[in-house]
């Protein structure tokens, strides 16, 4: 089976399609992933065929500043993020700008198959133009339908320059990465496990270990660290803090005696060691956690982060801390709670939640089985 892969260019996106699209390469089938230059050498990390198609979101956020005299987004209330870049950025401008290297790379590859993430708008269109079916791969939480429908508003009269109408396209189904403690199943979605489950026994340390980190996209502001690691400075726990690789560790000099200030550190070998993760909310930090059964401490910075968090406070496995409240006494007050056996108890509720969720091997067998 020939397998297109749309994604829009940034790690929080092309990382929760990639254990799908290794293992439908494991399994024999031709995958190639369409998105910009920005994640190009994930891409390849993971084994992947990889072809750039547009600018990117730098490129994007350019066109979307033209359109307005101030920062786009400035202002607006947590509850109206998506709604505000969703249609603009992801929608009209990005889609503008990858559906012909998204349509030229598909008529190469003539894929039996699109699998795209859920704000990579150019996978059903190219899908559609080029006459397959097309699967959508949820990278978080869904979108509310009404942000789904401005995106629909936002996207017909490039659907109609193709001689399309985006409101009559019928995607083939939904890969759904959410436990369903976090969120409803959608019906007639397919379940899939959103993140590598443990291997092997925790590792345990004599102190609680916490985890901190502001993902690869909201780390700009240090002074979230700062707040951070001088909240947790007399608790009796130790820290490692990773700032990002775009960031310099040195600023945040002195850092607490009991806290580890790293560029980047794989999560994959944090996690077993941690006892709790005070993060941004982005989807691959809080699926991680959530897999390893860690409670949450969330303080969210931007995109998708106040939907998750809220999500997180909702389903009782953590809490959340909007910027206003984000203080260090605020930071030691709930990671203390984190710590207590209630917290930690609800967590692995979710753990065993996504244990059970089907493997990426099992998905993959299945689109093959249906569209090979």
């Amino acid at each position: 089976m020939r397998v297109l892969i749309v994604s829009i260019p940034q790690a929080g996106h092309l990382t929760p399609l990639i254990p799908l699209a290794t293992a439908l390469v494991a399994q024999g089938d031709d995958v190639l992933v369409a998105s910009g230059a920005d994640v190009a050498d994930q891409a390849a990390g993971a084994g992947l065929r990889f072809a750039t198609t547009g600018t990117g979101l730098g490129r994007w956020f350019q066109a979307l500043s033209g359109r307005t005299r101030g920062q786009p987004g400035d202002g607006l209330p947590a509850g109206r993020i998506q709604h505000y870049f969703t249609p603009r950025l992801f929608a009209e401008i990005a889609v503008a700008d990858m559906i012909d290297g998204v349509i030229e790379v598909g008529r190469s590859l003539r894929p039996d198959l699109v699998v795209y993430d859920s704000m990579a708008y150019a996978g059903p269109l190219a899908a559609a133009v080029l006459g397959v079916r097309d699967v959508e791969h949820t990278i978080g939480l869904r979108l509310e339908p009404d942000i789904d429908e401005l995106a629909f508003d936002a996207l017909s009269p490039l659907w109609r320059t193709f001689g399309l109408d985006v409101r009559a396209h019928a995607v083939a189904s939904t890969i759904a990465i959410c436990p369903p403690s976090l969120e409803e199943p959608l019906p007639g979605a397919v379940p899939m496990r959103p993140a590598p489950l443990p291997a092997g026994a925790p590792t345990t340390a004599s102190r609680p270990l916490i985890y901190l980190t502001l993902g690869t996209f909201s780390n700009n502001d240090l002074g979230v660290f700062r707040t951070v690691l001088d909240g947790l400075a007399d608790e009796s726990v130790d820290v490692v803090a990773t700032v990002g690789r775009d960031n310099d560790p040195d600023r945040l000099r002195p850092w607490p005696r009991n806290a580890r200030v790293e560029r980047f550190v794989p999560q994959a070998d944090l996690l077993p060691g941690c006892t709790a993760v005070v993060h941004h909310g982005g989807s691959g930090t809080m699926f991680g956690a959530l897999a390893h059964g860690l409670p949450q401490l969330v303080l969210p910075q931007s995109a998708d982060n106040y939907v998750n968090a809220q999500a997180i406070a909702r389903a009782g496995f953590g809490a959340q801390l909007l910027p206003d409240e984000a203080t260090a006494e605020a930071v030691a007050d709930g990671v203390r709670t984190l710590l207590t056996v209630p917290a930690r108890q609800r967590a692995t509720v979710a753990a065993t939640e996504i244990a059970a969720m089907p493997a990426p091997t099992d998905i993959a067998t299945l689109l093959r089985r249906h569209y090979g």
